[in-house]
Parts: structure tokens; sequence; C-alpha cells
């Protein structure tokens, strides 16, 4: 069974920082590239940020590069998300989930979601 437990959201001004954490259980963990999605007030859920299993190669949406930042812990079966220059457009619910690639993009192939962490941005 996938467990998926996020941390780190909060209210913050627009130029903030913010750093969320996801820890996910082991099994999960130890064989999964990982990653971050989010999903804004009616809007669908997007691709955020991911980290490969294997290199720890990092990737991320054109709409957080250069501000967010991508980590794991394999000690600790935890992956973070470093968030600077926050603006009000990344207001939004943040997930923690497997990740791979595939034609269509990013994309969840365990289909398990945590509860997510929410991130408002004031302007």
């Amino acid at each position: 069974q996938v467990q998926l437990a996020e941390s780190g959201g909060g209210l913050v001004q627009a130029g903030g920082s913010l750093r969320l954490s996801c820890t996910a259980s082991g099994r999960t963990f130890s064989s999964s590239s990982m990653g971050w999605f989010r999903q804004a007030p009616g809007k669908e859920r997007e691709f955020v940020a991911a980290i490969m299993l294997v290199g720890g190669a990092a990737y991320y949406a054109g709409s957080v590069k250069g501000r967010f930042t991508i980590s794991r812990d394999n000690a600790k079966n935890t992956v973070y998300l470093q968030m600077n220059s926050l603006k009000p457009e990344d207001t939004a619910v943040y997930y923690c989930a497997a990740v791979k690639l595939a034609g269509r993009g990013w994309y969840n192939p365990l289909d398990a979601w945590g509860q997510g962490t929410l991130v408002t941005v004031s302007s």
C-alpha cells in the first residue's frame, strides 16, 4: 500500500519562500522516481518537478524553473520542494507522488495520492 504524507504548506507573501516535505512508504520511495504536482482551484492537476531514482537528475515545469528546487533524502524516504520567489499563481494544493515520463508527459504510475499540502501566496 502506497502511503504519502505532504507537509510544509502555508500562507506566504509574494516573493517569499516555503519548503515542502513528503515522506513516502519505503517500497514506493526506494523503487520510484519522485515528483510534485499541484492543483489550483478550478484547474486540473499539473506537473511541477521530478527527481530521478537513478542519478538524481531533476526536471521542472517551465513555470517554476529557476525558482523551485526538488531534492530527495533516501535515508529518510523523503522528497523536498524548495520554493523561492513565490507568485500568487503558485497558489495550489501540492501533492507528491511517484512519477514516470511518457509521451503524454509526467504522470503518476501508481495513481496514489496523499492529502496534499495547501500553499497560498498573497499579492
